[in-house]
């Protein structure tokens, strides 16, 4: 599935999502969840692809794979976060939203952690 299916799937989604969601708000929501899931398993199969070719670079060059799986894990952290806060935006919890975010955010600052203590250590051979 490319980009303009996945554009495809949104656009006639979010009109199935209107028109549906105007008889009972519910059945809205639930499209917008479906659509949402499709193109998370579009997300993922590319990230598949991804990780291969990431793969095959390391095995190229003296890479630390470290750094590799904290990013993928920070994107994971940022798209859960961001369909989750968007689904309660949708079904009117905006206030839950903005804490997903924040709770997301914290999420990416403990991860990012690792990469910090060793840029301050390499700062610091450089420095001594």
């Amino acid at each position: 599935m490319g980009i303009v299916q996945i554009g495809v799937l949104g656009v006639v989604g979010t009109l199935l999502a209107v028109h549906l969601g105007q008889g009972r708000a519910e059945y809205g929501t639930y499209i917008k969840i479906a659509v949402s899931v499709l193109i998370f398993y579009y997300i993922l199969s590319s990230l598949k692809t991804f990780t291969e070719t990431i793969q095959t670079i390391q095995s190229y060059i003296d890479m630390d794979t470290g750094y590799f799986a904290l990013i993928l894990k920070m994107i994971g952290v940022t798209y859960i976060t961001e369909f989750t806060a968007g689904i309660c935006r949708d079904g009117g919890m905006a206030a839950v939203g903005t804490q997903i975010e924040i709770v997301g955010k914290l999420t990416i600052f403990a991860i990012s952690l690792p990469v910090l203590l060793a840029l301050i250590e390499t700062i610091q051979v450089f420095l001594a």
